[in-house]
């Protein structure tokens, strides 16, 4: 019997304000999967009876109040942190609704992208970084 390695995927997403040049992130508290996240982009786990697109967008409704169009994927990584989850990022932008943390956010911020590092306390692709960073300049 082959030992096949089994992965969770989350779906986050990444919402930008091209107005402002900012990104919208939320902060967690007890997570009970990578114990030191604080400040993260919203999503959640993909699942085999909903569409990526729909799973995505509900997340992000649910912890911060926003509808978002899905402008694509436009990254993807896994954790040291946590070995067993495959994060896609996806960027986003605002289409309508209200801010308001819900689910398990407790707080939300606009941040520019040269300061999100400052926020996030688990790992942060450098990758991802110059990707967000490039898109304000």
């Amino acid at each position: 019997m082959e030992d096949k390695q089994k992965f969770e995927v989350v779906i986050l997403g990444i919402i930008f304000n091209p107005k402002t040049k900012k990104i919208l992130i939320g902060r967690r508290e007890n997570d009970l999967h990578i114990p030191e996240l604080t400040w993260c982009f919203p999503g959640g786990r993909a699942t085999y009876e909903e569409d990526v697109d729909k799973t995505l967008k509900r997340n992000v409704k649910a912890k911060t109040g926003y509808d978002v169009k899905n402008l694509g994927a436009i990254f993807s990584r896994t954790y040291p942190e946590k070995s067993d989850f495959i994060g896609i990022y996806f960027l986003t932008q605002v289409f309508e609704g209200e801010e308001k943390p819900g689910d398990d956010f407790v707080e939300l911020k606009w941040v520019n992208p040269k300061e999100l590092e400052n926020y996030f306390t688990h790992s942060f692709h450098k990758k991802l970084k110059q990707y967000l960073i490039d898109l304000v300049e």
